[in-house]
């Protein structure tokens, strides 16, 4: 039965971000999950240390998420959301909103993380439109960043990939830089922000009123490199989003619901957007839904008669989905109920301390970490900073070696991504970063 499931998935199977030559080579099927580990069709078991792609809260097979989703498949599995609405996806609107910055009124649903920022940047250039300034239809995105991969978040984004095999597909934004404070030349992070922010302003000077919006990760690039931003660098961009009339969009999606120690990484600075982006934890990595947050004035300016084709014209099938809201307002239950906030962010110290270790490795050149939220930057030499050579793909032998060590993961280029779920207890944190050591360790000294 193994063999034959395997060849299936070779036959069958593409599977996403994926070089389908690698699966080929090294090919893995989960069967089912408990806790924070899952078990291959082996029986081998793995600790979870990306959270399933940075989505799991509580861990696999939670019987209170469990018993959500059944007892809500008693009701009903999905109605549209088009011109109508269900009970489930109108309660949980109400808590997401409780649980937002204050200025955050509406919640739009969709499916992933890439349609919530899709609907942030239509309803960015919409609003603008219906409001009589249809001239600011242009975007800024910082450098390096990520925001999904359907067309207009990959248009917003910055990874130089994306746009060197889709670029004729894109619309042109602007590109701001991101304080990068491993890599820039002082290492000084106060200037390092300083000066992009310098640099943003001048941006905005020259261009603001063709702009309708910028588009920000919230306090981390993820997909870019696990990027810590400078402390008030965020709030810094906020003010000037504000001084120069431009909305600001503030991607939550990999940073929300209480990855960083907050639940929202916006609040760490108290930032206010004026859209947001959020999903993955929201279900506690179990269904697929995602919100875009806005505030009210943007919601009213497409508030009209309908001949005044203000109307927001998005939408898809599964939007507002019963049995995925059920299961977000038993998370956000549990959430309360258990301080997951206030846990992550008190064993996000400890974990600090434990990643410690890391440093003593001859190959490990920075740790980056915000709550449970860790990107490890491995570089041929410490002192210089010299990365690898890319063709080696350091950080996915890694990833192959942590895989043979009993724990997943899946780099970012040759910064390797420590995401465990947010219960994880002191002693399993421990347990991951020892699987981690041993990993970097033995595939770097095999590269000198």
């Amino acid at each position: 039965m193994t063999h034959e499931l395997i060849e299936k998935s070779k036959k069958h199977l593409w599977l996403p971000f994926t070089q389908m030559k690698d699966y080929d080579k090294d090919p893995l099927i989960i069967e089912s999950g408990q806790g924070i580990k899952v078990k291959d069709i082996d029986g081998k078991e793995y600790y979870d240390g990306f959270s399933s792609v940075w989505l799991n809260v509580h861990g696999h097979r939670k019987k209170e998420l469990d018993d959500a989703i059944i007892k809500q498949l008693d009701k009903i599995a999905h109605s549209t959301l088009l011109g109508m609405t269900n009970v489930p996806a109108t309660e949980l609107a109400e808590k997401l909103v409780e649980l937002s910055p204050d200025n955050l009124t509406r919640v739009f649903y969709s499916d992933s993380g890439a349609e919530s920022m899709e609907i942030a940047l239509k309803m960015a250039f919409q609003y603008w439109k219906n409001i009589g300034r249809p001239e600011k239809q242009k975007f800024i995105s910082m450098r390096n960043g990520y925001h999904g991969d359907t067309v207009g978040a990959v248009s917003v984004g910055a990874i130089d990939l994306f746009h060197h095999v889709y670029g004729p597909l894109m619309f042109e934004s602007y590109k701001a830089p991101i304080p990068n404070v491993y890599r820039s030349e002082t290492g000084d992070p106060d200037r390092c922000r300083d000066e992009c922010l310098a640099a943003l302003e001048q941006l905005l000077k020259e261009n603001h009123e063709e702009i309708a919006a910028l588009s920000i990760e919230s306090n981390v690039q993820g997909a870019g490199g696990f990027i810590v931003m400078p402390e008030g660098y965020l709030a810094g961009v906020r003010e000037l989003c504000t001084k120069y009339e431009v909305l600001m969009i503030v991607d939550e999606v990999a940073t929300g619901f209480g990855r960083t120690g907050k639940m929202f990484a916006c609040e760490h600075e108290g930032v206010q957007p004026d859209l947001m982006a959020a999903g993955k934890g929201i279900t506690g990595g179990y269904l697929p839904i995602a919100v875009t947050y806005t505030t009210e004035e943007i919601y009213q300016a497409f508030y009209d008669d309908y001949q005044s084709l203000k109307t927001f014209f998005h939408g898809h099938s599964y939007t507002g989905n019963q049995l995925g809201c059920a299961v977000a307002i038993e998370n956000i239950r549990l959430f309360e109920s258990e301080n997951i906030p206030e846990q992550v962010a008190k064993k996000s110290e400890e974990l600090k301390g434990i990643l410690e270790e890391l440093y003593t490795l001859t190959h490990v050149g920075d740790i980056r970490q915000l709550g449970f939220m860790v990107g490890i930057e491995l570089v041929q030499a410490k002192e210089t900073k010299e990365p690898f050579p890319a063709e080696k793909r350091v950080g996915y032998q890694v990833s192959l070696k942590m895989r043979e060590l009993g724990m997943l993961t899946r780099p970012m280029g040759d910064v390797i991504v420590f995401m465990p779920p947010l219960v994880s207890t002191a002693d399993e944190l421990k347990a991951m970063v020892a699987i981690m050591k041993e990993a970097i360790d033995e595939v770097t000294t095999g590269e000198l």
